[in-house]
């Protein structure tokens, strides 16, 4: 098994790694080979993102292609979750081995449940954005909370997405981020469905 999985840019390439070992550790065997497709700045619209996706369903061999979208781009350009998988299904039209999936808000919502490491590395001690990390919203997303900590700590130095993104997750459990993240968690269940599906997530 094949998947692409296209991506906005440098922060979902800092997942790849802890993602490849969370599902090797389930799928083992049938565990896919996975190619993370960096976009550059946001997942293609309309007919670019169709003949993306053709192009690697029928020129490049992959069996599945998976595309993953901050639900926050810095332009409005989705109102929720739904919005984006509805609007990305229709710019690609019925195609039965493509799968839309939103990081809500962004990408950072998924590093947000491992906040004592994140106070660590800031060195600072500020509370945790309040409710669950998948609604926090356009007005303040989870990139801007983390940025926040980082800019406010002692550390001396900005949050780097790759670098401060990587050690986040570096010795966290990620069924923590998923069971507190549906939206994650359905992109995980989607890969996984793909390979095993006596391996799902529950």
């Amino acid at each position: 098994m094949r998947i692409a999985i296209l991506v906005e840019g440098a922060t979902e390439m800092a997942f790849r790694e802890k993602l490849r070992q969370f599902l090797q550790s389930r799928l083992e065997q049938k565990m896919p080979k996975l190619d993370f497709k960096p976009q550059h700045g946001g997942i293609p619209k309309e007919g670019k993102l169709k003949r993306i996706v053709e192009n690697l369903l029928d020129n490049d061999g992959y069996d599945a292609v998976i595309a993953l979208t901050d639900v926050y781009t810095g332009k409005q350009d989705f109102k929720d979750a739904n919005d984006a998988q509805e609007k990305m299904r229709r710019w690609v039209g019925k195609n039965p081995n493509f799968y839309p999936h939103t990081a809500l808000h962004d990408f950072e919502a998924w590093l947000l449940p491992y906040w004592t490491t994140i106070k660590k590395l800031a060195k600072h001690n500020r509370s945790a954005p309040s409710g669950l990390p998948e609604t926090v919203n356009h007005q303040r997303p989870p990139s801007y909370c983390i940025r926040e900590i980082f800019s406010s700590g002692t550390r001396g130095k900005d949050y780097n997405k790759v670098i401060d993104g990587v050690a986040i997750l570096k010795k966290n459990d990620l069924m923590i981020a998923i069971q507190a993240c549906p939206e994650l968690k359905a992109f995980v269940n989607r890969i996984i469905s793909l390979c095993d599906e006596d391996q799902i997530i529950s």
